[in-house]
């Protein structure tokens, strides 16, 4: 095992470890691009992309979100190469599953969206989250940071604590009303899990100080 974690500290610092991650995060677009060019995404495959795009912003979500707990704790300080890129894949899978709501369940009317918006609260956080999600992604390159300024900037990007609460909400309200909270169950205990490691660690520092 002591002779692995070199092996793959170094697999982590690869030239080609960053492009190789990239391809792997498109490869479920990909797949359902493929789906909707040659129709297999069964009876309804509007409904099909719409889940399948939020499913996976929310898996992307907990994948960004555990990169630092999998640093710390594989003692892999690499894997922060990978954390803005992850945090980008997160909002482009969110910006996939808005425009598959806007284009297939509101035909891209403006004032339908905002009408829905306002009515169904589930619409809502979902709206809320993408807002936030928006911001990280604005000022998620190297020149923001100067700009805002360090502590400014980790105030605004603590905001993906927010987001992952209001887009577990949206899934947790959009599954009630066909009674199926599975899958719910399964998102909330792995956020639940990578919140509590940061609170742990948050509250163990504060004890230290």
């Amino acid at each position: 095992m002591r002779a692995a974690a070199p092996r793959w500290k170094a697999a982590f610092m690869h030239p080609a470890a960053k492009p190789l991650v990239f391809a792997l995060c498109l490869l479920p677009f990909a797949q359902l691009l493929y789906g909707a060019v040659f129709d297999t995404l069964g009876a309804n495959p509007a409904e099909a992309l719409l889940r399948a795009t939020g499913d996976w912003t929310l898996r992307f979500l907990c994948v960004a979100l555990a990169v630092t707990p999998a640093r710390v704790l594989l003692g892999l300080p690499a894997l922060a190469r990978f954390r803005r890129m992850l945090g980008l894949f997160v909002y482009f899978y969110a910006v996939t599953h808005l425009l598959c709501y806007a284009l297939f369940d509101q035909g891209m009317d403006l004032a339908e969206i905002w009408r829905d918006t306002l009515e169904r609260p589930f619409i809502l956080v979902g709206m809320l989250a993408f807002v936030l999600l928006t911001a990280l992604a604005a000022t998620s390159p190297q020149r923001m940071l100067r700009l805002l300024g360090g502590r400014r900037w980790q105030w605004l990007h603590r905001s993906i604590y927010a987001v992952a609460g209001l887009a577990l909400l949206h899934f947790f309200w959009m599954r009630a009303g066909k009674n199926d909270f599975a899958e719910v169950a399964v998102y909330a205990a792995v956020i639940a899990l990578l919140l509590g490691w940061r609170l742990q660690r948050w509250l163990r520092k504060r004890r230290a100080a």
